[in-house]
C-alpha cells in the first residue's frame, strides 16, 4: 500500500503527516479520510484550484493530467512544475511526497 507522506503546512497539517492509501483512491480523498482539511470548493469535480498541491516526489507514478486540469492548473496560486490537483491525482503504486501551497485561490471564501 502507497505511503502519502504530508510535508508540514502551518495551518492545516502543522506537523506533517504520513498516511497509508490505495491506489486509485485520490490524493485528496485520502487526505480527507485522514482529518487532512485540504480545501475543496468545488466539491473534487475538477472546477476550481483550491485543492492545488505539489507533489515532491512520485509525480511520475500518477497519471498525466487532463486538459481540464491543466486549464485549471494555469489559474493557481504558485504554480509549478510538480502542481497537480489533488482530486484529480490519482495514487500509483509508489509513495508520494505532497506539500500543500501557503495559499489558495478560493473566490467564495475571500467574499469575491
Amino acid at each position: 500500500m502507497p505511503k502519502i507522506i504530508f510535508l508540514p503546512h502551518e495551518e492545516i497539517c502543522p506537523n506533517g503527516a504520513e498516511i497509508n492509501a490505495d491506489a486509485g483512491t485520490s490524493v485528496l480523498d485520502a487526505a480527507l479520510e485522514n482529518g487532512i482539511a485540504i480545501e475543496h470548493a468545488c466539491e473534487k469535480s475538477c472546477a476550481c484550484t483550491t485543492c492545488h498541491v505539489y507533489i515532491r516526489e512520485g509525480y511520475d507514478s500518477l497519471g498525466s493530467p487532463s486538459d481540464n486540469e491543466d486549464d485549471y492548473l494555469d489559474k493557481a496560486w504558485g504554480l509549478d512544475p510538480d502542481s497537480r490537483l489533488s482530486c484529480q491525482a490519482i495514487v500509483g503504486s509508489e509513495d508520494l511526497v505532497v506539500e500543500i501551497p501557503r495559499y489558495t485561490i478560493n473566490l467564495v471564501s475571500e467574499n469575491h
